[in-house]
């Protein structure tokens, strides 16, 4: 049996658990994951649709299904913090890494789309690296 971990919005209107047991885990460089995180990429967990258990909170939770194209965002209605969803062809429940509490035993698969990684998210991944915000 997988370890269960656990994940929530910020603002922690919106908490859940599911198992460690997740199939991929993409960094996604398209612009529409760029758009719905506001980040230079989208850092998404897969695992099967019924693996989560929601905690509190469901009630908060809002969705946004891309009217033309297969993409979706959850977030709660209070801090707009990213959250679980299903696909919308069903056979996934993809999980916002930073919505997790604790560190997934799963590595890093891929970055996908990597022909749409901006230039100013290369070029900051060489930069010097600062514990805190600089003074």
């Amino acid at each position: 049996m997988a370890n269960i971990i656990s994940g929530s919005c910020c603002c922690g209107d919106v908490e859940f658990t599911l198992e460690d047991n997740f199939s991929n885990f993409f960094f996604c460089h398209c612009e529409q994951c760029r758009k719905l995180t506001g980040s230079a990429h989208a850092s998404n967990l897969f695992t099967s649709p019924d693996n989560i258990n929601w905690v509190k909170g469901v009630e908060k939770i809002k969705r946004y299904d891309h009217p033309k194209r297969s993409f979706s965002k959850a977030f709660c209605e209070n801090c707009a913090s990213g959250l679980p969803f299903i696909s919308q062809s069903g056979k996934s429940l993809i999980v916002p890494a930073g919505s997790l509490n604790e560190e997934p035993s799963i590595k890093l698969d891929a970055q996908i789309f990597s022909s749409e990684q901006t230039e100013w998210h290369k070029e900051g991944l060489l930069v010097a690296k600062v514990s805190g915000f600089p003074k």
